[in-house]
């Protein structure tokens, strides 16, 4: 059995200052579907400008429960834990 793909929780800043939570399995492609307008609903009215970070999951399921409590939090307590997540593009991501 191989190893799956490690899944990854991202934060967006958007036009309007607010902060979009998702996961992927490609931080770099789903980034872009955002910003073409082709991502989730909510970056079509709310603009992304800025990749704040990402983390790295090893499977949907702990990636899904992570943006789960993420987005419970406010858009302060968002760009603190941003802080802490590795910058886009620091590390390759696929």
């Amino acid at each position: 059995m191989s190893a799956s793909k490690p899944w990854f929780l991202y934060l967006i800043e958007c036009a309007d200052g607010s902060i979009y939570t998702g996961i992927t399995v490609d931080v770099t492609a789903r980034y872009e579907a955002h910003c073409n307008g082709t991502g989730a609903r909510y970056t079509r009215s709310h603009v992304p400008v800025k990749l704040l970070g990402f983390e790295a999951h090893p499977d949907r399921s702990s990636a899904s429960k992570a943006e789960y409590r993420i987005k419970q939090l406010t858009a302060a307590e968002k760009r603190t834990l941003a802080a802490e997540l590795l910058p886009a593009g620091q590390s390759s991501v696929s």
